[in-house]
């Protein structure tokens, strides 16, 4: 299940979301100066979550409708629907566990072991990073399978 070409696979599926994701987290981190740290750590959550997911969903939606345009058909509901559908199912659990607990205790606890704030944040990241990919692209492989 987990080889070269599904290593491959994943990082082309996720590599804009994450590159976007990250910038906002980089660019939120400046709400510390005017916020606690709770407070700092859920926007910069909510910030990640915004970028990485319009991503994903623009992504997502544009290969459909390419595909139905190189086909010369209107993408029908039912197949944004199912491609909404899979979008949860992947992503919907991890995302949930990871918007409520895993990032924000991350996010605010990082910088603090760390001792320095923008290594914290960066460590953070990639801790709650690792923690989300592992389930979402558990759920990615079900979902492929299944279809």
């Amino acid at each position: 299940m987990f080889n070269k070409s599904n290593f491959k696979e994943w990082f082309n599926r996720y590599k804009y979301a994450e590159l976007s994701a990250t910038s906002a987290v980089l660019l939120s981190s400046q709400f510390s100066r005017i916020f606690n740290g709770l407070t700092t750590a859920y926007l910069i959550t909510f910030a990640e979550y915004f970028a990485f997911y319009g991503v994903i969903i623009f992504i997502a939606y544009t290969k459909l409708a390419y595909k139905n345009e190189l086909l010369n058909t209107k993408t029908p509901l039912k197949e944004v629907g199912l491609l909404v559908r899979n979008l949860v199912l992947e992503f919907g659990y991890p995302a949930l566990l990871d918007f409520f607990i895993i990032r924000p205790f991350c996010m605010y606890w990082m910088p603090i072991l760390t001792g320095n704030y923008f290594t914290g944040i960066l460590l953070g990241k990639i801790t709650a990073d690792s923690c989300f990919y592992s389930f979402a692209i558990l759920n990615y492989e079900l979902i492929k399978r299944k279809n």
